[in-house]
């Protein structure tokens, strides 16, 4: 009999230790699970509109700019939804086939909110300028981040944009990347850099000769290119465009003569309007006149690439159709 108390009283001191040793090995997996929940911290980005707190990395992201999808592209996200491209249906043609199974959710101008609520984003990205009288609504449905405005820098929006998805590390190297293209082709091109350059617009019934604000303006910036000299006094203080661009009548084409002369056609599904308007403007005796068309240095480039689309694909590949030209490749 004492043998056997003996015995129960081992076996339930064992037994004590067994439930310590599991209740232990319980609270480690409740703590790896814990920890697993709250590895993705949350981080604060201020913008526009003031400051928005993000909880993790966003998987489902809605962007409200052209730039903006392209900076989302270029960061290897696919968004859940995207405004419709400005040219293209609905995509331009350099992103399309990168933008399969995304939802447009209606124009720059014009988003449609239910469907961004419908697609219940973890993060909306957009605009100011286009889009300040709705981001209370947008921001009840998601984290939204606002960019300013839209002009010609696209770097500033795009490190904001990067900072947003969590991704300000690959951001720098898009970046980087970007600038050392910039600095292989500007030593490629040599003393073409010194050329006077010359960008116009054709529109529908309009024509606007392009400045060092505009999109293509700030990379020949970068460039080191030289504006057409007499273009100066058409950026006057009253240019309701600043000096992004100016609307110009006929009278003003001799301005347009440069060097080397870029001209691009926003025409959106074929508009004949705007193609009317290009044809007769570069077949006007002035236009056949200008010294930069005689000499056979006027080029017609993409509307979307060369201005409508504003971000970092384009970008790059504004750099490759200006290799291309310029070194006559």
């Amino acid at each position: 009999m004492k043998a056997l108390k003996s015995f129960l009283t081992l076996f339930s001191v064992m037994a004590v230790f067994l439930l310590a040793a599991c209740g232990g090995n319980t609270e480690k997996s409740t703590e790896k699970k814990e920890t697993g929940k709250t590895a993705e911290k949350s981080y604060t980005v201020d913008h526009a509109m003031g400051s928005t707190t993000i909880k993790g990395t966003p998987k489902r992201v809605v962007v409200l700019t052209n730039e903006g999808t392209e900076a989302l592209l270029a960061l290897g996200i696919k968004p859940a939804g995207a405004v419709q491209s400005w040219l293209g249906d609905p995509w331009y043609d350099h992103i399309k086939k990168d933008m399969n199974g995304v939802e447009v959710v209606g124009t720059e101008s014009e988003v449609n909110v239910e469907k961004i609520a419908a697609l219940k984003p973890d993060l909306i990205i957009g605009n100011k300028l286009r889009q300040e009288a709705v981001y209370n609504q947008l921001s009840a449905i998601a984290p939204t981040v606002f960019s300013e405005t839209l002009r010609g820098d696209w770097k500033e929006n795009f490190k904001l944009y990067a900072k947003a998805v969590n991704q300000e590390e690959k951001g720098n190297k898009v970046l980087s990347d970007f600038d050392n293209k910039v600095a292989s082709l500007k030593e490629k091109l040599g003393d073409k850099v010194n050329q006077e350059v010359s960008v116009v617009r054709f529109m529908a019934g309009k024509s606007r000769i392009y400045y060092t604000d505009s999109f293509s303006g700030v990379i020949f910036n970068e460039l080191g290119f030289k504006r057409a000299s007499q273009q100066a006094e058409l950026f006057t203080p009253s240019n309701k465009l600043g000096n992004l661009a100016v609307e110009v009548g006929k009278e003003v084409i001799p301005k347009m003569d440069a060097d080397v002369l870029f001209y691009f056609t926003y025409a959106p599904n074929g508009d004949q309007t705007a193609l009317n308007t290009a044809k007769e403007w570069t077949t006007d005796p002035l236009w056949k006149n200008l010294n930069v068309v005689k000499n056979g240095n006027d080029h017609e480039v993409s509307d979307a690439v060369w201005n409508t689309a504003g971000g970092v694909i384009a970008a790059n590949l504004m750099l490759d159709d200006l290799e291309k030209i310029m070194l006559k490749k």
